[in-house]
């Protein structure tokens, strides 16, 4: 059996008709498959790639890991220089009271942790959200999806949750003495980027302070430069009390991340002890990659073009079949009639050497969101492809 035989046997598939392409090597902004061909990649692993595929600095820092240890013992236990120098520098970058990291595997189990810690932490157990969000997949994840079609087929889900529609003032007056968090994308990607109202988020701030509830900012997708600033919430200068992180967090290794203050961390120490524990979260060699890859992130200064390099995509993005163009920095959508257009022209472009995608809760969009590092050449390149398959 060929290995496309096998990958449909043997793997588990998500979806009825995979992509299937076989990948063999990838570099900067590009893909390279079995046969020799190339791919110019606009999606970076869905927001992982911020720095390119396959860095030097990211490879070597995995290598020095791997050459002193994998895994040793569960999380927490023992000092693994990894996880402390990587918390230390997350934390350094972050506001005051976001000063301690528990690590995950992923961006779904720091939401769980993150729904765990409020409820823990404010003894209270409702929690809000909103339609069309996207936190993750596994169950406590799922209930706070924003979808009834990804959630209908898993019931019964996790009580106590109120779905709102985003930048709508009846989520701020639904908050009350019952509610344990709010949780928030800091820019709705999924959605097909839909960027938050400031005066919105400040006054659901302001609800969540006064009636003891904590605020959580998903910044999974968002996180890391993506959208011209380091953390998404710098556009609307209002701090959460939890953030979750994850995708570029890795440097395209598996990594995730809850973060709040170290007195709200305190309460999974006792009754119960070992309030939240995970057999792998913050392995060493992935939080050797990522801590890597933010050097790389804030040293080459990528963070201050994303905003030039949103610009020239903007400009250039101009065809009859675009609806509209949506956009925070590099994280973009490109809206078309229908699904059907966006698949049609998504298969198109791959025959072409463009790789893309489209949104769970927008299927009539395509998805541009490319490594940091791509250039403007490599732009001007991947739109004149796109409007030739348009």
């Amino acid at each position: 059996m060929n290995l496309r035989s096998l990958f449909l046997q043997h793997n588990a598939q998500t979806s009825p008709a995979p992509i299937g392409l076989n990948i063999v090597s990838a570099a900067g902004c590009y893909l390279h498959d079995a046969d020799g061909k190339k791919y110019l990649d606009l999606i970076g692993g869905i927001s992982v790639c911020n720095i390119g595929h396959g860095h030097p600095a990211v490879k070597d820092a995995i290598k020095q890991q791997v050459d002193k240890y994998t895994h040793i013992m569960v999380y927490g236990e023992l000092i693994q220089s990894p996880q402390v120098l990587y918390a230390k520098m997350l934390t350094q970058h972050l506001p005051e009271n976001l000063n301690t990291v528990y690590f995950t595997n992923s961006g779904t189990e720091a939401t769980e942790g993150a729904l765990k810690l409020a409820r823990r932490v404010t003894g209270k157990t409702d929690i809000i959200s909103c339609n069309n969000s996207y936190h993750g997949s596994t169950l406590g994840a799922l209930s706070i999806m924003g979808d009834e079609y990804w959630r209908n087929a898993y019931r019964p889900l996790l009580p106590g949750v109120w779905h709102y529609n985003y930048n709508d003032d009846q989520l701020i007056d639904a908050i009350n003495e019952n509610t344990a968090c709010a949780i928030i994308e800091t820019v709705q990607a999924e959605a097909g980027v839909i960027e938050p109202r400031k005066e919105w988020l400040q006054q659901l701030k302001k609800k969540c302070t006064e009636t003891g509830c904590l605020l959580i900012f998903d910044e999974i997708q968002c996180g890391f430069g993506r959208t011209g600033k380091l953390w998404g919430f710098e556009h609307y200068e209002v701090i959460p009390d939890i953030i979750l992180l994850g995708k570029a967090l890795g440097g395209g290794m598996p990594l995730g991340a809850f973060i709040s203050s170290h007195q709200n961390m305190q309460s999974f120490t006792d009754n119960p002890v070992l309030g939240h524990i995970t057999t792998f979260g913050g392995h060493p060699v992935s939080c050797a990659a990522g801590m890597a890859a933010m050097q790389v992130l804030l040293g080459d200064q990528l963070i201050p073009q994303v905003q030039e390099k949103e610009a020239l995509f903007r400009a250039l993005l101009v065809h009859p079949a675009i609806h509209a163009v949506r956009s925070k920095g590099l994280l973009m959508t490109i809206e078309l009639e229908s699904p059907e257009k966006v698949l049609d022209t998504l298969h198109k472009c791959l025959a072409q050497g463009l790789f893309s995608d489209w949104f769970l809760f927008a299927a009539n969009c395509i998805r541009i969101a490319p490594p940091l590092t791509i250039t403007n050449d490599e732009i001007k390149q991947a739109v004149a492809i796109l409007l030739n398959c348009l």
